[in-house]
C-alpha cells in the first residue's frame, strides 16, 4: 500500500490533531483554533495587494474624516449664522434705545451743568460699558468649543494604523 493520504486535504503528518499548515479550516478533532483573517490574507495575498488594501481603506477613512468635519462645521456655522443675524437684529434695535436715552441723560444733566460737560460724562459712561462688554465678549469667544467629533476621531486613527494594539 502507498504512503499518499487519500484525503487531499490532508498531509501525511495530519493523521491525528496536527494539522497541515496550508488549510485555512481546523481538521475535525483539532485543537488548534481557526485562522484570523488577516492569517489567511497573509497567506494568499501578495505584499503589494496588502499595501493597495491599506491604501484604499486609510483613503477611504480620510475621505470619511474630511464629510464629518465639513458636516460639523457647516451645522456649526449655520447655527452661528442664525444666532449672529438675531444678535445684530437686537443690537440695531437697542442701538436707536440708548442713542435717545443717552440724548435724554445728557439733557437732563445739561439742566445742572454746561451742556459740553454733561455729554462728556455720557461718553465716559458709555465707554466703560463697551469696555466691560468687549471684555465678557472676548470670554465667551475663548469657550467655543470647534469640531470635537472630528478631533475626537482624528486621535484614534494612529491606534488604528498600529497593528500590536486591538482597534477603539
Amino acid at each position: 500500500m502507498s504512503s499518499t493520504p487519500a484525503d487531499p486535504t490532508r498531509s501525511t503528518r495530519a493523521t491525528g490533531s496536527y494539522p497541515d499548515p496550508n488549510l485555512t479550516e481546523p481538521i475535525a478533532g483539532s485543537t488548534r483554533a481557526p485562522d484570523t483573517e488577516a492569517e489567511v490574507r497573509a497567506r494568499n495575498e501578495s505584499l503589494g495587494e496588502m499595501f493597495a488594501s491599506l491604501a484604499e481603506r486609510l483613503s477611504t477613512l480620510i475621505r470619511q474624516e474630511i464629510k464629518l468635519a465639513k458636516a460639523e462645521a457647516t451645522e456649526s456655522a449655520k447655527e452661528a449664522g442664525a444666532g449672529v443675524g438675531m444678535f445684530a437684529g437686537a443690537a440695531v434695535g437697542g442701538f436707536f434705545v440708548l442713542m435717545f436715552l443717552s440724548l435724554a441723560l445728557t439733557w437732563a444733566l445739561g439742566n445742572l451743568m454746561n451742556l459740553g460737560w454733561a455729554a462728556l460724562i455720557v461718553a465716559v459712561l458709555w465707554a466703560i460699558i463697551a469696555a466691560v462688554l468687549a471684555s465678557m465678549g472676548k470670554k465667551r469667544l475663548e469657550k467655543v468649543k470647534g469640531l470635537p467629533q472630528t478631533q475626537e476621531s482624528m486621535q484614534e486613527i494612529p491606534p488604528t494604523l498600529n497593528p500590536n494594539k486591538e482597534t477603539p
